[in-house]
């Protein structure tokens, strides 16, 4: 056959040849017939030539056919391939054609709606032949006559369908491109293939046709179906585009297919060829986009899905043959399972190695040369559809997201190439259709997925398809988180979650995820799927057993490896794709919890959870593989935790609040049981806080407000890792390298202190303690950076309460001291304040007085440091200050500090001392002492820093404001007596009461806020309302003064005295310089001398700076002009009034025990301070305040004491000793009366009132005065222990005041006043009393002091009275005068038995001096004095020269007892008035003659007496007195007869003669006695006589009668 062919006419004479020699060869075919081959061959060469066409080329191929279906089957088979070959020659030749013209001339378009089908006019030679071939294909496959093969005589379907597969799987593009084979497709194949299925349609299993079905054709037959399941495969692979509505007909043929009525192998052959299908995910999204996508149209994707499910479960169902007794269905054997397998509720299938993953390698699709139905082992339809599930899966996601990452990554290039709005970076790129396809396909596929693999993974028993499934879950729901699509990722995250839990685990938030989606059933054609759930009898090693994580104690639960494989998923899941999860965070977390609780992982150390034995309940039972496992799945938590760094903030954000949730969980779960929480979410938000530390912001308030509501948990162990989370984080946070560094982001640092703050708030003491324990590691660690943040800390460490107990508060103490010892320098000024403020609430807290105490101490400690950088400070504040009024002037408010008008630093200042003010009236006395103390200190060292007005604040605000409290506090004190003071300290009788104690801090206080206006005054002066404040400060001092505390009174007094002893302030800056420094005045004189040796005056001081600072130097008074202070002390003078009016008004009742009566000291006290305030007011002081002071002086004197103090006050009885009150009182008027002698005319008229005052005082040596109605008793008669009042011993006080009037009028006695109000009768009548007395007076000195006093006074003012006799201003002195002199002289007391001589003598000398006066200082001047008081005289010493007998006396007395000495001066007295020969006026005369008459009347009665008693005796001599009494008279006689001899005979009167003459006779009478001295003095008085024997001789008679 090597002729050329060059010819077509060749060609064809050849075919026919072949013809005729084939039909002689059917005649013999069952010879063997050797050259048939070659010509087959030959026949092939002949079939690719290219000259071949049309009608030859149709002869040819019927050739090859016809041998084809010969009986030999070596001829056949040759045929076939030869067929086959021809059939793709043909095609080839076509495609090499195209590609020729390719290029050359575009096609016309094809002539449409071409109804001829043999007539293809448009088509190229090759392209004609092989449209006929094909055309004539289907022809035949179909049962029809062929167009152009004609001569065809029979035909096989299945060479046919086979014929038709080859051409479509081996030239798609020849159907793509020209339309006239895509019209042959559409309009022929798909029919067709339609038809064809028709059987299989219809076919149930069971119901099979019956014999005398009329076509047998009508039952599924095996090699047709499986060859058109090839073809269908081929077209929907190749020609899905074309075909879209066929294809969707074909799906769904397939999937009904996949029936449980099918036959099985049709089941099978379905499943290979959905297997084929879901190999192609680009097909699959095809599909998913014609059909699902469309409305009206089925959901052919989702139907596949579907199916593939229920056709798996209808596998465990409907079990196949023998599937049912499947090796492990009874369990039998139990180990010898060592096939993969799935096992459902006793079905048993194995699982076989049906293909390499990725690629759908069919079993039965191939089986060409099979006519009957294989039989399908068991477990292959199984396995194929796993296969085909987890391909789907793969490709479905890997196809996804292999578009996701492309787009990802074109949109961050285009972002760098043009950065502009970074908020369009939605989750959506540019191609929002693709993402709707993919969205679908989830959509469409998932439930089913889920259903399947769910119940896959149930059933699997196997470690590497439990892996498979575990890993098509989890890559679903990675997928359906990137694509956002939240029900679907849920589902299949709860999927995994379940099966990691132990079966039937009450795990609400899966239950309630999965409620949901269980409750759907989703019909496949309908067959309802239903979600199933997992079963509890799978056959699965147990590998741990623990305790179920509820509120109420249960059973053990069971983990498997299973389980465990599921967890590892788990955290895989999580750790690779946490940035998807979202709110899935939650069913992850709550899931891990749970195992993590169940595996018995406890936290530690930054919350990595690390095995540990349960605390209690039955242990943990955990098998050594699980065991080493542990140490891996505790690594893994902590870097899915760990990983979360690299989450965006939106993922981080879901996973904290899942975290939060999680835990919020867990805090219900442990309320009201105090079993082991769990407290894995509280550990794993520490972890991830500390890993974020980058980026804190973003999650800090949300973790961070979970914390502390943890903190809050009533169960400890819970708390505790709260708190301890909480302190972690902020410790960690502000030790972490931020950018910027946190000093320069504010708003961060206090971001991260602001929780710190906020655990103040709870009020558990445990959660407190760790809080302080943070605050000092933080102060530790970071004090130095704090900055901002110190309000803060400083508000921490002082948010202590009482109720905290003494732990709390000495940690916080402890911090306190931290700070003041290092770190005031580093904080901002502005937080001085608030130090100030924390340091005070450590005073004012009372459970542990040493911590009062002691931060009383650190207030010290502060004030020194603004002291030492005052101006620093200053600067500082100003600054902040002007920022603040501008911000305040922007809202428009005004600007909030304390104190405010004050400069700032003085703020710090008031602020210091206004807390110190708040501990002085604290309710432990220590505290008190110790903060007032601290507070006046304070205040003295460093007042001069302040500005003069803040003087002000301090004085209204902080001092008064003080003192009103504590005077209020002290009057309202309990009196109850305390009985130890806390332990077994004692307490001291003066302050075991409340009262006694709060008495002691009024002292204080009132001390010290005297001492400051006494130190300070030069300042407080210049201040507008100093007045105002001088008069509340004396208000405070009166009301101490008058308070019924002893203490508080005298102390009040003592304030008192500092105030007043106050110098006017000299005018002169060196001086006020002093005093801005503070000196006391005592160096006042120094400082004068300027010069090198100035003192203490540093013109560099930091008060000067500050006042240079605030420009306000203290304003000088102008010269020549006082400040007046006199306002000021008249205002004194009217408190010590006050003060002295109360304190000595008697009490009005009767006489009550309890009434309250002054001490002596505080009497002495305010008497005391008189001089002083007097040298202030002395210019006007006026009569009307000099009576208001006698009674002041009157009262304090008449106070008596109580009988327990007498033996400290009281000298004892017998001395004469003034106490300090008496001696204060008069040096009192002593300084008045000095005052008065230097002062101008107009104040002598207050002498009288001196004196009257005196004179009272001098009344009290008779008459002790009366203190209102209460009984006093001697004190001698007091008992000692019993409240009795005890009159005091006035005598020395009456005495030295009596002594004060002597020297007074001594030196007062010829002023005006002092004459005219009659001092010296006062004087005289007051003396008249003890004087009167005399015997009888309480005190015998009293008497003679009396007396001498009475001459002295008498010597000087006798003198004045006659100067003034004629003003008649001392007229009503004289009568005085005498019944003074008459009751001394005369007295009616007897003297006390026991006088002795020797004092009876002393005394007997006072009452001659007394008649000694009378004789030179009154009788001479008698003519100016008035008469009767003369005669008055007279008759006195009449009476007292003569003697009065008294029978009391024993005779050896009575001579000395009978004042002779006084009688004879009597005597003297008379006769030497009686012959006064100076007559210089009748009055003199007048007296003369009045002694003489008397004197001679006298002498007479004598004699007689003595005659009569001489003539009664007898023998008996005469008493001694009664003889020197006559002698006395018998030389009285002789002397009055020598003076008449020597006077003028006119000046005696006649009368007088006629008296002596009487006496002779009597005198002779006398001459009978027998005493020898009385003879001789009878013998001088005769004598004179003889010269009146003869009558003289007148030589005038005046004729006087």
């Amino acid at each position: 056959m090597a002729m050329s062919t060059s010819s077509p006419e060749a060609v064809k004479k050849l075919l026919e040849n072949m013809q005729a020699d084939l039909r002689s060869l059917s005649m013999e075919c069952k010879k063997k017939f050797p050259p048939v081959k070659e010509w087959l061959v030959e026949m092939m060469l002949l079939t690719t030539n290219t000259i071949v066409h049309d009608e030859v080329l149709s002869k040819a191929i019927v050739l090859c056919f016809r041998l084809h279906f010969t009986k030999d089957n070596i001829t056949n088979n040759t045929a076939a391939a030869t067929v086959r070959q021809v059939v793709t020659v043909v095609f080839e030749r076509m495609v090499a054609e195209d590609e020729k013209f390719k290029g050359l001339t575009e096609e016309p378009p094809a002539v449409q709606g071409n109804s001829n089908r043999r007539s293809v006019s448009t088509l190229r030679p090759s392209a004609k032949d092989a449209y006929m071939l094909f055309q004539d294909l289907c022809q035949l496959v179909n049962a029809d006559a062929p167009y152009w093969l004609v001569g065809m005589t029979e035909m096989t379907r299945t060479f046919g369908l086979e014929l038709l597969e080859s051409v479509l799987n081996d030239f798609p593009e020849v159907f793509l491109q020209h339309q006239e084979f895509s019209f042959l497709l559409k309009e022929r194949v798909c029919p067709l293939v339609i038809k064809l299925f028709s059987p299989n349609i219809k076919f149930r299993q069971g119901c099979g046709s019956s014999a005398s079905s009329p076509a047998p054709v009508e039952k599924p037959y095996f090699p047709i179906c499986m060859r058109l399941l090839r073809v269908v495969s081929v077209l929907i692979k190749h020609f899905y585009s074309l075909l879209v509505t066929e294809c969707e007909i074909f799906l769904s043929l397939l999937v009904k297919f996949l029936d449980g009525e099918k036959p099985q192998w049709l089941r099978a052959v379905a499943v290979e060829s959905v297997h084929r299908l879901c190999v192609q995910p680009h097909l699959l999204r095809s599909f998913c986009q014609s059909y699902d996508m469309k409305q009206h149209s089925t959901k052919v994707f989702r139907d596949i899905v579907n199916a593939l499910g229920s056709f798996i479960q209808s596998l465990f169902i409907l079990p196949s043959g023998s599937a049912q007794g499947g090796p492990g269905a009874a369990g039998a054997g139990g180990g010898l399972i060592t096939q993969a397998a799935f096992e459902y509720r006793g079905t048993w299938i194995p699982l076989m190695n049906v293909s390499v993953q990725g690629s759908a390698k069919a079993t039965y699709l191939e089986m060409l040369d099979k006519v009957e139905p294989p039989s399908i082992p068991e477990g292959y339809a199984m396995s194929v559809a796993f296969s085909a599930l987890l391909d789907l899966v793969r490709g479905i996601t890997s196809l996804i997201e292999r578009e996701l990452s492309k787009q990802e990554q074109e949109a961050a290039m285009r972002e760098e190439a043009e950065p502009v709005s970074p908020p369009q970076r939605a989750r959506c790129p540019q191609d929002p259709m693709a993402h709707e396809v993919w969205e679908e396909m989830v959509n469409a596929c998932w439930c089913g997925l889920l259903a399947a693999l769910s119940l896959l993974l149930d059933a699997s028993t196997d470690e590497a398809a439990t892996e498979n499934i575990l890993k098509a879950e989890l890559s679903m729901a990675s997928l359906c988180g990137r694509l956002g699509l939240v029900t679907p990722r849920d589902a299949f995250i709860t999927a995994i979650c379940k099966a990691s839990l132990p079966p039937h685990y009450a795990l609400t938030i899966l239950s309630s995820n999965t409620a949901n989606l269980s409750n759907k059933v989703y019909s496949i054609q309908g067959q309802s799927v239903q979600m199933v759930s997992p079963s509890s009898e799978s056959h699965q090693q147990v590998v741990a057993v623990g305790q179920p994580l509820t509120a109420q104690p249960q059973g053990t639960v069971m983990l498997t490896a299973k389980n465990i494989q599921c967890m590892r998923t788990l955290l895989n899941l999580a750790h690779c794709h946490g940035g998807y999860l979202g709110t899935s965070w939650q069913l992850v977390l709550a899931t891990l919890q749970h195992l993590v609780w169940i595996l018995g992982l406890k936290p530690s150390v930054g919350g990595v959870l690390k095995p540990g034995r349960a605390v209690e309940g039955p242990s943990t039972v955990l098998t050594t593989a699980v065991m080493t496992d542990l140490p891996v799945i505790s690594n893994i938590l902590s870097r899915l935790f760990e990983s979360s760094q690299y989450l965006d903030d939106v993922s981080l954000h879901h996973l904290i609040n899942a975290l939060c949730s999680l835990s919020m969980e867990a805090m219900e779960m442990a309320y009201g049981n105090n079993k082991e929480p769990s407290l894995f979410a509280v550990a794993k938000l520490l972890e991830t806080g500390l890993v974020n530390m980058d980026r804190i912001e973003i999650l800090w308030r949300p973790l961070t407000a979970h914390l502390l509501e943890v903190c809050q948990h009533p169960n400890a162990r819970m708390r505790e890792w709260g708190a301890e989370a909480i302190t972690s984080l902020i410790k960690a946070g502000l030790s972490f390298k931020h950018d910027p560094p946190l000093s320069q982001n504010q708003r961060l640092q206090l971001l991260l202190l602001n929780p710190l703050k906020e655990l103040s708030n709870v009020l558990h003491a445990d959660i407190r303690q760790k809080q302080l324990e943070c605050v000092l590691q933080i102060l530790q660690n970071q004090g130095d950076t704090l900055g901002p943040g110190w309000p803060l800390v400083l508000g921490v460490i002082g948010a202590i309460r009482n109720d905290q107990g003494e732990s709390l508060i000495r940690t916080a103490f402890q911090c306190l001291q931290l700070v003041v010892t290092d770190f005031l320098p580093t904080m901002p000024c502005m937080c001085l304040q608030i130090v100030v403020d924390v340091a005070g609430s450590f005073g004012l807290q009372n459970q542990e007085l040493n911590i009062s105490l002691t931060s009383i101490g650190l207030l010290w400690n502060i004030s020194d440091y603004f002291f030492q950088r005052g101006e620093a400070i200053t600067e500082e504040l100003e600054r902040e200050e002007a920022v603040l009024l501008r911000q305040a002037q922007d809202k428009g408010e005004p600007l909030h500090r304390p104190f405010h008008p004050a400069p700032p630093f003085d703020c710090l200042w008031l602020c210091l001392y206004a807390k110190l003010g708040e501990l002085c009236v604290d309710p432990r006395p220590a505290v008190r002492k110790s903060a007032g103390q601290t507070m006046f200190s304070t205040i003295a060292a460093h007042g001069t820093l302040l500005q003069p007005p803040t003087w002000n604040i301090v004085v209204w605000k902080v001092l008064f404001h003080l003192l009103d409290c504590v005077r209020k506090s002290s009057t309202t004190a309990d009196k109850e007596k305390i009985e130890s003071g806390g332990g077994n300290i004692l307490i001291h009788h003066s302050r075991d009461t409340a009262e006694k104690q709060w008495a002691e801090t009024w002292v204080l206080t009132l001390a010290g806020v005297a001492r400051i206006f006494n130190t300070r005054r030069y300042l407080l002066q210049q201040l507008g309302d100093f007045f105002k404040a001088w008069e509340v400060l004396l208000d405070h001092i009166q009301s101490a003064a008058l308070s019924k505390n002893n203490e508080v009174s005298l102390a009040a007094l003592k304030s008192f005295q500092e105030i007043l002893q106050l110098v006017t302030p000299i005018k002169d800056t060196d001086k006020l310089d002093a005093l801005a420094m503070d000196v006391p005045p005592v160096l006042m004189e120094s400082l004068q001398v300027s010069g090198p040796g100035r003192p203490l005056v540093r013109s560099d001081s930091l008060a000067e700076r500050l006042a240079q600072r605030y420009g306000a130097q203290p304003s000088l008074p102008p010269p020549g002009e006082e400040l007046d202070d006199s306002a000021l002390w008249w205002s004194a003078w009217n408190t010590w009034y006050r003060i002295g009016t109360e304190c000595t008004r008697p009490p009005s009742g009767g006489t009550d025990k309890l009434v309250f009566v002054p001490s002596q000291p505080f009497l002495t006290a305010l008497i005391q301070i008189f001089p002083a305030l007097y040298q202030h007011i002395a210019g006007g002081f006026s009569m009307e305040d000099l009576k208001k002071l006698g009674v002041i002086l009157h009262g304090a004197v008449s106070v008596p004491i109580s009988s327990d103090s007498s033996p400290f006050i009281l000298p004892s009885y017998t001395e004469a000793v003034l106490t300090s009150l008496q001696e204060a009182v008069l040096t009192a008027l002593d300084v008045l009366q000095k005052a008065i002698c230097v002062g101008s005319e107009n104040l002598q008229v207050m002498y009288p009132a001196i004196f009257e005052q005196l004179l009272l005082f001098v009344e009290f040596s008779c008459k002790p005065p009366q203190y209102g109605k209460m009984e006093t008793k001697h004190v001698a008669n007091a008992k000692y222990n019993q409240a009795e009042w005890v009159a005091l011993n006035y005598v020395p006080f009456a005495e030295q005041s009596l002594e004060v009037v002597v020297d007074l009028y001594h030196k007062t006695a010829c002023h005006k006043a002092v004459i005219n109000e009659k001092v010296l009768q006062n004087i005289i009548k007051t003396l008249r009393i003890p004087l009167g007395l005399k015997y009888a007076c309480p005190a015998e000195s009293t008497w003679k002091l009396a007396v001498s006093s009475l001459l002295k006074v008498l010597s000087i003012g006798l003198p004045v009275a006659r100067q003034q006799a004629s003003s008649g201003k001392f007229d009503t002195m004289w009568p005085e005068l005498a019944n003074a002199f008459e009751d001394f002289l005369f007295t009616k007391s007897t003297p006390p038995d026991n006088l002795s001589i020797q004092e009876f003598q002393r005394n007997e000398a006072v009452d001659v001096q007394v008649v000694q006066l009378i004789s030179t200082e009154i009788l001479p001047f008698a003519n100016f004095i008035p008469k009767e008081f003369v005669g008055r005289i007279m008759s006195m010493l009449n009476k007292g020269s003569i003697h009065s007998q008294s029978s009391s006396f024993t005779e050896a007395e009575m001579d000395i007892r009978m004042r002779e000495e006084f009688s004879k001066v009597c005597f003297e007295t008379l006769l030497q008035f009686s012959f006064s020969n100076k007559v210089s006026t009748p009055q003199e005369g007048y007296i003369s003659r009045m002694a003489l008459s008397v004197l001679l009347q006298r002498a007479q009665d004598v004699l007689r007496r003595y005659v009569e008693d001489q003539r009664l005796s007898g023998r008996c001599p005469l008493p001694r007195q009664q003889v020197t009494e006559i002698i006395f008279v018998l030389k009285a006689i002789s002397t009055l007869m020598d003076s008449l001899k020597k006077t003028q005979p006119e000046n005696v009167d006649g009368n007088v003669w006629v008296q002596v003459i009487a006496l002779y006779p009597t005198l002779v009478e006398c001459i009978t006695c027998s005493s020898p001295e009385v003879s001789s003095a009878l013998k001088d008085a005769l004598g004179p006589f003889k010269d009146f024997m003869q009558p003289p001789v007148s030589k005038v008679q005046n004729g006087e009668s």
